[in-house]
């Protein structure tokens, strides 16, 4: 029971890193989103095409996060829950470079 209840916890981090990249890529305001914890946000020369694409990425990372929670239905004592935890490590690292060196490059006035 507490695989599973740890599973339904891991997925619905997942489900709310997808419903704000819904959220992102939808808006209409003329403000583009931070992505960054406490930062402003860039000035960007397309405000609406970077808000989608921002948006794009933190659906394709919550989409990766319950993924990486699979793992977890194999019990509370499996090793296999290391993967989870790399994995989750490395899909917030990739997701910083690729925001970094692709989305944020893109669309950052320079």
């Amino acid at each position: 029971m507490e695989r599973i209840a740890a599973f339904i916890i891991w997925v619905v981090v997942a489900l709310a890193a997808i419903m704000l990249g819904i959220y992102i890529s939808k808006s209409k305001k003329a403000k583009p989103f931070g992505f960054w914890a406490n930062a402003e946000a860039p000035e960007v020369t397309d405000v609406v095409a970077y808000n989608k694409a921002l948006g794009k990425l933190w659906i394709v990372f919550g989409v990766g996060f319950a993924l990486d929670g699979l793992p977890l239905l194999a019990g509370q004592n499996s090793a296999l829950i290391m993967l989870s935890v790399v994995g989750a490590m490395f899909l917030a690292i990739g997701t910083m470079i690729y925001y970094t060196l692709a989305i944020e490059t893109k669309y950052k006035k320079k």
